[in-house]
């Protein structure tokens, strides 16, 4: 990835003339919580020090120009604003179109810029490269256009290009955690009043190790879809006979016993997962202000077992990396993290132990799969941020 001073020279020598805006705008984890955020629960999450780097400035012509070195090299994208049209399957540029889509939905217009993207995160890796695409053109377009929206709205601006203009019904976690992340913090959201509750530290001499499976996860392609419909039966029919319940959110473990038998097989353990993906978030912002580390590692492990056996998210790799977090010294929790069907594990690792983990769950993943994994060592960064630049 450029520095910042090589990347704005590199803005410049694409196109003439100097950026007026940077934008930055991070991914995330999701630590506890997984597919809570649309059936209005609790999430633990944290954004990472990897993200999107956006340069950008009106162009004065009629049409808008975007270049992104590292997925399309020196190809340059063309986005006519009076057409945005629809998505057009697996260009990375729909985030794009969606936010100019979604702002003219609020009667807001962009006008003709010219854009250049870098990004180190990992492409379909669960850390949701595609979240913090959204989030930083949202950012980016803020400043040159005067753009005033709160950030919540901006989130569910994001949350709106993969509603309605990708067509997947994701929640708001992703864009949540981009916006508002705190540096070396997690964060506990609550996705029915749509707000960050608190942050909570991580204890130190522990770190977030992921580790990425090379299994490219595709949620619109995916079964995500499904996953939702089959929570939002699962709560439609417990409502049914318990007006308080408006989603799983407000169902308990054992409500949820009680009414199994009025339940399909697969309503009963995609909500046995979410109802206790939502006391597991509870338990870990207790046991992390106990500084009770050790306790805090057995959620993740737990909740890896609940997608793994009740959502049905996981794969072969991820279950093996999980595994594996329990054979190497060093380890004290792991989990697939966000959306599942590949993508990535996390694991909670001591500081002293990291390099030695790192390269033994590498080594041992090879082994056993013949596929080289991306390790990487996150900092818990800051959330999305524009700076206007001195011409």
């Amino acid at each position: 990835m450029l520095c910042q001073t090589d990347f704005l020279n590199a803005f410049e020598k694409y196109f003439g003339y100097r950026a007026s805006v940077l934008a930055q705008a991070p991914g995330r984890l999701e630590i506890l919580g997984n597919h809570t955020d649309y059936n209005e629960g609790f999430v633990l999450s944290c954004a990472v020090g990897f993200g999107v780097t956006i340069a950008i400035a009106e162009n004065g012509l009629d049409h808008c120009r975007v270049r992104n070195p590292e997925f399309a090299g020196d190809a340059e994208s063309i986005i006519n604003l009076e057409n945005v049209g629809s998505a057009v399957p697996g260009d990375w540029v729909n985030y794009i179109r969606g936010v100019i889509t979604e702002l003219g939905k609020r009667n807001i217009k962009i006008r003709p810029f010219d854009a250049l993207v870098q990004s180190d995160l990992p492409v379909a890796s669960g850390m949701s490269s595609s979240a913090a695409l959204e989030v930083g053109f949202s950012f980016a377009f803020k400043e040159p256009f005067g753009i005033e929206l709160a950030n919540e709205e901006w989130a569910r601006l994001g949350q709106a290009v993969e509603n309605d203009y990708l067509g997947l019904k994701t929640g708001l976690l992703d864009q949540f955690s981009s916006i508002f992340g705190q540096k070396n913090a997690l964060i506990l959201s609550d996705f029915r009043t749509v707000e960050v509750l608190r942050t909570v530290p991580l204890p130190e001499g522990y770190v977030l190790v992921v580790a990425n499976s090379m299994i490219k996860h595709n949620l619109v392609d995916s079964e995500y879809n499904s996953r939702r419909a089959e929570c939002e039966g699962a709560a439609e029919k417990i409502a049914s006979k318990h007006n308080f319940v408006k989603k799983l959110r407000d169902v308990s473990p054992a409500l949820l016993e009680s009414e199994k038998d009025n339940l399909t097989l697969l309503e009963y353990k995609r909500a046995k997962h979410v109802t206790g993906e939502c006391d597991r978030v509870k338990c870990a912002v207790e046991f992390l202000d106990k500084n009770d580390i050790n306790a805090f590692g057995r959620l993740l492990f737990e909740s890896h077992e609940s997608s793994r056996d009740n959502f049905e998210n996981s794969t072969a790799e991820l279950d093996y990396l999980v595994e594996l977090a329990k054979s190497i010294p060093g380890c004290l929790g792991a989990r697939l993290s966000g959306g599942g069907f590949g993508g990535i594990t996390i694991h909670l690792v001591r500081e002293a132990d990291k390099d030695a983990y790192m390269k033994a769950i590498r080594e041992a993943y090879k082994l056993q799969t013949n596929i080289d994994p991306q390790i990487l060592a996150c900092e818990i960064g800051q959330g999305a941020r524009a700076i206007k630049l001195e011409k």
